[in-house]
């Protein structure tokens, strides 16, 4: 895997944006036109599973989230996610994602639609916020904004945050451009850790452990691929199993 950027201080990111941007604007407009739009997987978008206690599950988000780079949803994120949850619980879960989706665009989706309560909400989203070149603190508050609704309007328990994945590893954005959208996506990690503690809301960032095999991205070089998908379905599992664990666990 392409080792990660070594971390820069905002202004020399936005100091190399400048001095660069002729050609990274000619390298995405040509990434866009020749890497291929790939579908979003067929099967269902919501469902239940299990016997228990009931846990409402949300999965929101982008064309990650949505399950791009598999065919099915069953070899997608929300498929992978349920097969690893242990059946300790009657899962009912939807799945609200589309690709292209940013966070203004997820928090626009929630605040129209009647809201649906949720004991766990997971979260994918980020990319697209990079590649449209959203200022951090901007985005910030379309986060905490988004937190809020969910927590409030739709009764969230917690929510779980995938942080935005390795976008120096995607092997459809040429150099330098990859490393630039790599370095960016590094930054909003940072920055939302460091800000979700003063909000006192439900929520924790979730990291899915790096994938390297020849699975690890889809055929466009750019969505997850299988591997990806079923590392990052176990990882929310686990998450997911500590919460309710904690939940029970309080008088």
């Amino acid at each position: 895997m392409t080792p990660a950027p070594r971390p820069l201080p905002n202004w020399l990111w936005r100091t190399l944006l400048v001095g660069l941007a002729p050609l990274l604007l000619a390298q995405g407009r040509h990434t866009r036109r020749v890497t291929p739009r790939l579908p979003e997987p067929t099967g269902p978008r919501h469902g239940q599973q299990g016997q228990g206690p009931v846990l409402r599950l949300l999965i929101l988000g982008d064309s990650a989230a949505a399950g791009v780079g598999v065919s099915t949803q069953h070899e997608a994120l929300s498929g992978c996610l349920l097969r690893s949850l242990p059946h300790t619980h009657h899962v009912q879960w939807q799945l609200m994602a589309r690709t292209g989706t940013t966070t203004a665009d997820a928090l626009v989706q929630l605040q129209r639609q009647r809201p649906q309560p949720v004991d766990v909400a997971l979260v994918s989203l980020g990319v697209n916020d990079v590649t449209a070149m959203v200022r951090t603190r901007t985005w910030l508050q379309q986060q905490h904004a988004l937190l809020h609704t969910l927590t409030t309007a739709w009764g969230a328990q917690h929510v779980l945050l995938t942080q935005v994945p390795p976008m120096h590893a995607f092997a459809a954005l040429p150099q330098p451009l990859r490393a630039m959208l790599g370095w960016r996506a590094q930054h909003l990690n940072q920055c939302l850790e460091q800000a979700l503690p003063a909000w006192g809301l439900p929520a924790s960032p979730l990291a899915v452990p790096h994938v390297a095999d020849a699975h690890a991205l889809a055929s466009d070089g750019f969505h997850p691929g299988p591997s990806t998908y079923r590392v990052w379905g176990q990882a929310a599992a686990h998450a997911i199993q500590a919460l309710c664990i904690a939940a029970a666990s309080k008088p």
